[in-house]
């Protein structure tokens, strides 16, 4: 997915439905956990964005691509950076004529 011209990337869509809920669940605690940690800072905070970070790997969003077609993972490129620049431009431009 592209937010603000970044590709990003998704979730695995090969997680079982059950494992995927427990893993947004997991992610948003520890979102909840970082928000309130900010105050605190130090050991809390850092727990705190660890356990974001296990979460999105178990989703699949960070650490080894979980496609196996070989395709590079472009994760946090701009997307005009990258082979997919033309069909980025055209969704650009489709959106502006809209």
């Amino acid at each position: 997915m592209v937010v603000r011209g970044q590709l990003w990337r998704r979730s695995d869509p090969g997680l079982a439905p059950v494992e995927r809920e427990a893993l947004v669940a997991a992610l948003m605690r520890a979102r909840r956990a970082v928000r309130d940690a900010k105050a605190e800072g130090g050991a809390a905070l850092a727990e705190a964005r660890a356990a974001v970070d296990a979460a999105k790997h178990g989703l699949g969003e960070r650490g080894p691509p979980w496609w196996t077609d070989g395709t590079p993972d472009y994760n946090r490129h701009l997307a005009r950076n990258t082979p997919y620049a033309a069909w980025f431009a055209a969704i650009e431009e489709e959106a502006g004529e809209g």
